[in-house]
């Protein structure tokens, strides 16, 4: 997992996809954090994707560095405790203009059963499970 982490923090942006009805849903990320052993993302409550994620919790990321390419399938669980939050905001402080720990607003999400893809033109594609 520590290796997925550090590919999406290289890669600084990766997208997101989620199901809204039966129309995929794909929109750039950039928070990522591991956070008790478990690969977290942030959003806002109010956004269409948390919606659509507390309608369905699959989702898949994916991104592109240096000729490489992840993806990352699972379900992204619903993390509500201040401490999941204050964590994602320590590592990403230029958040916290937008949002707070206590806001009702900030969500944590944390990838279950996850299986993550790195893809490349040159090499056989690598499996990670989480």
């Amino acid at each position: 997992m520590k290796e997925v982490y550090d590919f999406l923090k290289g890669a600084g942006t990766y997208y997101l996809a989620t199901v809204e009805g039966d129309q995929p849903r794909v929109r750039p990320f950039g928070t990522v954090d591991i956070f008790e052993d478990k690969l977290y993302i942030q959003t806002g409550k109010s956004k269409d994707v948390s919606k659509q994620l507390a309608a369905n919790p699959k989702a898949e990321l994916c991104a592109f560095k240096d000729g490489t390419w992840l993806r990352v399938s699972g379900e992204l669980v619903n993390d509500d405790r201040l401490e999941a939050k204050e964590h994602m905001l320590d590592n990403y402080p230029e958040l916290k203009a937008m949002y707070s720990a206590d806001d009702g607003n900030t969500q944590v999400l944390y990838f279950k059963n996850a299986t993550a893809v790195f893809s490349s033109f040159t090499a056989p594609p690598r499996t990670v499970t989480f």
